[in-house]
């Protein structure tokens, strides 16, 4: 059975640039959901309780939001990407070296919820233009939450 062309106001085109966006928001939010759980597993030092419960918090946040973007990707009628090879070719966030310090794990996180931040920014004017609504309230909350979590880590580190 075919179903019918999705039509809620927004054009293909307009869609198809915004997924594309999404895509970008999911691939940096999954790396940097990873590099999270990640250095949860590794800290070590003097700040290792408080460090290991702050990024278990952290990367939960962000496996949430991976769903909620993947399936706004799915809602505008787009595949989601779903694999490393994807994501690796789509992330602003690098991947880190070996086991970094506890601070540098900090700096590392500050600067990786701050690209989430400049990648939702980016997408928000064509959600903007388009009208979509739905695509710009998510940015919004995205963007504060990561705006809110590396002014946090990057507390420690004052």
């Amino acid at each position: 059975m075919q179903a019918p062309p999705i039509n809620i106001g927004i054009s293909e085109n307009d869609r198809q640039q915004i997924a594309e966006g999404l895509s970008r928001l999911l691939a940096d939010t999954y790396t940097l959901y990873l590099k999270t759980h990640n250095f949860h597993w590794n800290v070590t030092g003097p700040m290792f309780q408080t460090l290991h419960l702050m990024f278990e918090a952290q990367y939960n946040e962000l496996s949430l939001a991976v769903d909620a973007v993947a399936e706004r990707i799915r809602t505008l009628g787009f595949p989601a990407p779903g694999t490393y090879k994807e994501y690796s070719q789509l992330t602003s966030i690098e991947e880190a070296e070996g086991v970094p310090t506890a601070e540098e794990m900090i700096k590392e996180l500050v600067a990786g919820q701050e690209a989430v931040v400049r990648t939702a920014r980016s997408v928000f004017p064509l959600a903007d233009a388009a009208n979509d609504e739905p695509t710009a309230d998510l940015l919004t909350q995205r963007m504060q939450i990561h705006e809110k979590t590396a002014w946090m880590l990057r507390s420690l580190l004052n």
